[in-house]
């Protein structure tokens, strides 16, 4: 009989032994790899993300929301201490592009985190992923925003009965 340490002495990966590049290619839950996910989990109805900067470590939270028809998504920068209410009006997506709200934003166009937003959706549209950059969600569903706790769930940002209806 083999004993039972062995076995998982031969299982175990310490992190010293993984190269940077083997490191790459690990997804972390959480996070999307792919423009199309991302994309579509921020435009499922009820999202938060977070965008970070990989290169300054700078980074910033949205809410993103749609319209009662769907047609309109409005999105809000998280700007406070409370997690769940502390978001100011800035701008909204309309057939695939980000428009600044204008006088109605609480959040200048020029503000950092309003051109990180703009700048990223841009990105995300043209089908590309920065590599300097991170989107997570927070671990909940992006349409009816209920915690995840399925792996799958976790990694796609979906429940698994929101996933059969988008």
């Amino acid at each position: 009989m083999t004993d039972l340490s062995d076995i998982f002495a031969k299982l175990e990966v310490r992190m010293e032994d993984i190269t940077p590049a083997a490191a790459s290619t690990f997804k972390a839950e959480g996070s999307f790899d792919e423009p199309q996910a991302a994309i579509r989990f921020m435009l499922a109805g009820n999202a938060t993300v977070t965008l970070r900067s990989a290169q300054t470590n700078a980074r910033f939270t949205f809410r993103i929301r749609a319209s009662e028809d769907g047609r309109i998504h409005f999105v809000s920068l998280l700007n406070g201490p409370d997690n769940e209410t502390a978001y100011a009006y800035f701008g909204y997506i309309r057939r695939g592009v980000f428009f600044h709200g204008g006088a109605k934003a609480k959040v200048g166009a020029d503000a950092p985190s309003a051109k990180a937003f703009s700048w990223s959706w841009m990105k995300l549209s043209q089908n590309t992923m920065p590599p300097k950059l991170e989107i997570w969600h927070e671990g909940r569903c992006g349409r009816c925003a209920r915690k995840l706790t399925v792996p799958e769930s976790v990694a796609s940002g979906f429940g698994p009965e929101c996933a059969g209806k988008m």
